[in-house]
């Protein structure tokens, strides 16, 4: 298939920071790209052939949209797949497939799957809503403690909680759900996997991930993460088995957690570049966006072991501030060595909202997990 410099069209779904870093690639190429996201100023519109404005959730926005196009794929999960379904019957490439993407973005569905296929995972039990869930406590079918996960619509720390005591209930949408044994973990980990349509299938070195203690947020990814090789290469073959199972085609972000007996869990999924995969910018010899690229247009995968050590941390609103955006001591970063800042261009800042992220590169882990604590002690995202 000739792909560069040609009338091939790939389409994203969704506009985000995640799409603007893949149109790094599709520029790099020389490969049409068409972009559609609800904000008609959303990061991708600067950087595409084609931006379009409309609801990622109505079937005949997102029908439309792709029949423009001859390869369609996203950076958001929540898209209408019913509108996927019917154009990988007009002979669209559709990646991920639309039965894929329809377990993944419900999180029942995803736990059920895992089950099925031998797949590791965290005990759980799903219900229909946060009432019968409640009612399974107060009769104490449901043992204390555990996670609430919200089996749709959850992102970047919203949709989960640590349930403690039927208090705890109160606050919680009454939609359906899941209660997950609450896991003791040492770490939590992450695998990024490229596979294509033929089958040829890439796994990414294990990251280890530090969240935020509030915003349940990654705050750091470090790559590699600090393991031992068994532990390593346990947590890459539960991320290849769990690509394989789902036939994915593109990016599957396997989260992890590693718990106190050593063993791997997974967590959950995210079938698109993620958060966990950034530092591959700098750090990789191929980018997580450009294997997304290269992975669902078929075209050969690409290395995926370190040059150098990367770590990355995310640049997300300070609290307390709303409105136009401000990076107070971005310049005071530059100085430092082996930094390079991605700002997103998101023009309206407010607590905790993704604005960017920095990326550290050393020959040690260590030392640059310390620059990347000056980095974070630095730049603040604030409104003017």
């Amino acid at each position: 298939m000739h792909l560069f410099s040609s009338q091939h069209k790939v389409g994203i779904l969704g506009g985000g920071q995640l799409g603007k870093m893949l149109l790094y690639t599709t520029r790099k190429f020389d490969i049409q790209t068409y972009v559609l996201d609800p904000n008609p100023e959303a990061p991708s519109k600067i950087a595409c052939d084609a931006f379009f404005v409309g609801d990622l959730m109505d079937y005949e926005t997102v029908f439309e949209f792709g029949k423009k196009v001859d390869t369609l794929t996203i950076e958001i999960e929540n898209v209408n797949v019913s509108a996927l379904r019917a154009l990988e019957n007009e002979g669209v490439n559709v990646y991920p497939a639309a039965d894929t993407l329809a377990i993944i973005q419900n999180k029942a569905k995803q736990k059920l799957f895992y089950s099925e296929h031998g797949l590791p995972t965290a005990s759980f039990t799903r219900y229909t809503n946060s009432e019968e869930l409640t009612t399974a406590i107060e009769n104490e079918a449901q043992t204390l403690p555990f996670v609430w996960k919200s089996a749709q619509f959850g992102y970047d720390g919203k949709g989960v909680k640590v349930i403690r005591t039927l208090s705890d209930m109160k606050a919680l949408p009454n939609v359906e759900c899941i209660a997950e044994d609450l896991v003791p973990f040492k770490k939590e980990l992450a695998v990024t996997v490229a596979r294509s349509p033929q089958g040829e299938i890439r796994a990414y070195p294990v990251v280890e991930m530090e969240f935020h203690p509030e915003a349940n947020q990654v705050e750091y990814v470090l790559c590699p993460a600090r393991i031992s090789n068994a532990i390593e290469k346990k947590a890459e073959r539960v991320a290849l088995n769990t690509a394989a199972a789902f036939k994915h085609v593109g990016l599957l972000a396997v989260e992890l957690f590693l718990t106190q007996d050593d063993n791997i869990l997974i967590n959950e999924v995210a079938p698109r570049p993620h958060n966990s995969g950034h530092q591959t910018i700098e750090a990789s010899y191929t980018s997580q966006f450009e294997q997304h690229i290269r992975a669902v247009l078929n075209l050969p995968l690409g290395e995926t072991r370190n040059k150098v050590s990367g770590v990355m941390v995310n640049l997300v609103g300070a609290e307390g501030y709303n409105g136009v955006v401000v990076y107070q001591n971005i310049e005071k970063i530059l100085e430092l060595e082996g930094v390079t800042p991605h700002i997103y261009g998101k023009k309206e800042t407010r607590p905790f909202r993704k604005m960017g992220h920095v990326t550290i590169v050393h020959s040690e882990i260590d030392k640059a997990r310390e620059i990347a604590q000056q980095v974070k002690e630095t730049i603040k995202v604030i409104s003017k």
